[in-house]
């Protein structure tokens, strides 16, 4: 009857709010990889599926793919020719594939004969300050970052570059060309490039899942997607 069901309401009504589940991601990556742009569009698309299920704190963290990359870069096409071996063709038609992906995924490239790869010591840095400014701004620039190496191919070693890079993220330019020119934030960097070096992280994306769950490559948003509400659920 109407009594009873005023009853039940007050009950359903003092009942908890079940509470988000908090996901902590560490992304570990590179901005001179193709494969990592791949899974971040995936992984953001995947975030923003569970957004209301969990709350996802992301935190880059720096792996330096070409580490010797001299001034000025070299050929991509004759990097990874020399680097695995593989004849011109095989080369480009991966290169075909992981551009595909990426453009799938909101991460457009465009993969040239003449693309050069750079040195990205100097991104991670930027990315690093980025990262204490707040999540959204480490993410905009990472996004950035990415579009400037990977669709326009500019030099990531130069500093007018990369304080591009950052204002076009809506970061302080100002501010940014002062890190680079500092120098500061070289230490946490070569410092946290050791720690993942130690724990095993040796290709990247590495994406770390409470420190406990490893997803590994440019997956798609569902890979993604199943990983974290799996996790939500457990936690």
């Amino acid at each position: 009857d109407s009594s009873t069901s005023r009853g039940l309401g007050d009950v359903y009504k003092r009942q908890p709010e079940k509470a988000m589940a908090k996901i902590t991601i560490d992304f570990v990556s590179d901005v001179a990889c193709p494969w990592c742009a791949v899974g971040l569009g995936g992984l953001l698309e995947a975030m923003r599926r569970l957004e209301g299920t969990a709350e996802v704190a992301l935190h880059f963290r720096p792996f330096e793919l070409n580490p010797d990359m001299p001034a000025g870069g070299q050929n991509t096409i004759e990097r990874l020719m020399a680097k695995y071996g593989y004849d011109r063709e095989r080369v480009q038609a991966n290169r075909k594939v992981i551009s595909e992906r990426a453009a799938a995924v909101g991460m457009p490239m465009r993969m040239g004969d003449d693309n050069r790869s750079f040195n990205t010591f100097d991104a991670h840095r930027l990315i690093h300050w980025a990262g204490l400014q707040g999540q959204a701004q480490q993410i905009a620039l990472k996004k950035s970052l990415l579009q400037t190496y990977h669709y326009l191919n500019h030099d990531t070693s130069d500093a007018d570059v990369l304080a591009q890079a950052a204002r076009d993220a809506g970061l302080d330019e100002a501010a940014s060309r002062e890190v680079l020119a500092s120098g500061r934030y070289a230490d946490e960097v070569r410092a946290e490039e050791e720690e993942w070096r130690k724990l095993g992280i040796t290709s990247v994306p590495s994406v770390i899942i409470n420190g406990q769950y490893l997803v590994s490559g440019g997956q798609p948003p569902e890979a993604f997607e199943q990983a974290l509400r799996q996790v939500a659920q457990e936690g």
